[in-house]
């Protein structure tokens, strides 16, 4: 068979240190100085219509205003109890069409406040000073155990959530997944400039830091186990059909 060729494109074209800064991270992130400086922007409004335009309704002016307050963790503690994964949220998150985008400095004419980078800024800071549920510098500790045990279908962004608020409040989780690695979306479906270091892997440990929680791989719902299975052994089972969440009790 012929080579087929377009002329014009070639393999080769870039080297190999031309390949490593074209996927680099596309927004490096902030010093303490320049979050700091860019925190102190924020008018912290009582009102605020970024946190209306959050997805995950974060509490924004107020995280913002403890990065200014020079706490980084306790904006991080803001930042998980409303979205556990807002880490890789800050980096992949659309901020420019939602809460930054309503930010009241673009009605005065000026730049918005960098929302994104502040909250990469705060949940890194955490992360990277040990500031998992173990560690004690971020207060996620589970609750009594209960005796409840929930299966989870699916260890990404919806499953390792679920898992988080469910062990935090004394439940046991077992995940099931599919694949031989955790992360779903994150891990196998974000451009490599946006998550850079291995981060959707560091977040996951994260996440599983708080204890409680197992997962077991290899495990497709339809073929290596049936919805039979999880409503007869477990008290409640969690999983998302058609883009929406379910829960169902045993």
């Amino acid at each position: 068979m012929a080579e087929i060729s377009t002329p014009g494109v070639v393999a080769g074209r870039l080297g190999t240190q031309e390949y490593v800064d074209n996927f680099s991270d596309l927004h490096p992130a902030l010093t303490q100085n320049k979050a700091r400086s860019e925190a102190e922007r924020c008018y912290f409004c009582h009102d605020a219509p970024c946190m209306e335009a959050c997805p995950t309704s974060i509490d924004i002016p107020l995280f913002i205003r403890q990065i200014a307050a020079g706490t980084p963790d306790g904006a991080a503690q803001t930042i998980f109890a409303s979205n556990i994964l807002g880490g890789m949220c800050a980096r992949v998150c659309p901020t420019e069409t939602l809460c930054e985008e309503v930010c009241v400095h673009v009605e005065q004419g000026n730049l918005p406040v960098k929302i994104g980078q502040l909250q990469r800024y705060a949940t890194d800071h955490a992360m990277e000073s040990g500031g998992a549920a173990r560690s004690g510098a971020i207060s996620f500790n589970r609750a009594t155990d209960t005796g409840k045990h929930v299966a989870i279908v699916g260890a990404g962004p919806a499953g390792l959530a679920c898992a988080h608020a469910l062990s935090a409040n004394g439940h046991g989780v077992t995940i099931f997944e599919a694949k031989e690695k955790p992360g779903g979306l994150n891990e196998f479906g974000l451009a490599a400039y946006k998550t850079t270091d291995d981060f959707a892997r560091r977040e996951v440990e994260f996440v599983l830091s708080i204890g409680g929680i197992d997962i077991q791989y290899g495990k497709k719902l339809g073929t290596d186990l049936a919805l039979d299975d999880l409503t007869r052994g477990y008290d409640a089972s969690f999983w998302v059909w058609a883009l929406r969440p379910q829960m169902v009790l045993a």
